[in-house]
């Protein structure tokens, strides 16, 4: 992952839906809205650490919900493969005058081994 922000805000992302409104809330205002757990305890009139319970709850939640359904892994490694699609297509469109055919070829070979990985995916 890149960083910790951008894997919470991944988390968020992809499975905030199963988090309480309160939950949602906290970790919005700490995560995206920069808030600190003063600040969101001072708002919502709570203690500080009642607004850490919150968020490390929601954690949790969303952490263990990526173990085990493995949505965003998933979702990088589409990634890299279609980028790997879009570069072999690329390569297609410049090759379209030269007709190269072992190139062309070998080009055809990895397109349908990457179409193929997409597909069991």
């Amino acid at each position: 992952m890149k960083s910790q922000a951008y894997h919470m805000a991944m988390l968020f992302d992809f499975y905030g839906e199963v988090l309480t409104e309160r939950q949602k809330e906290f970790y919005d205002l700490y995560y995206n809205e920069d808030l600190s757990l003063g600040e969101i305890a001072e708002n919502s009139g709570i203690t500080r650490q009642g607004v850490r319970d919150v968020i490390v709850r929601a954690e949790a939640t969303l952490s263990d919900l990526e173990d085990k359904t493995g949505l965003i892994s998933r979702f990088h490694t589409m990634q890299t493969q279609l980028a790997l699609v879009e570069e072999a297509a690329g390569k297609l469109l410049a090759l379209n005058n030269k007709y190269n055919d072992l190139e062309l070829e070998q080009l055809a070979q990895s397109i349908k081994a990457t179409a193929q990985v997409l597909q069991k995916e």
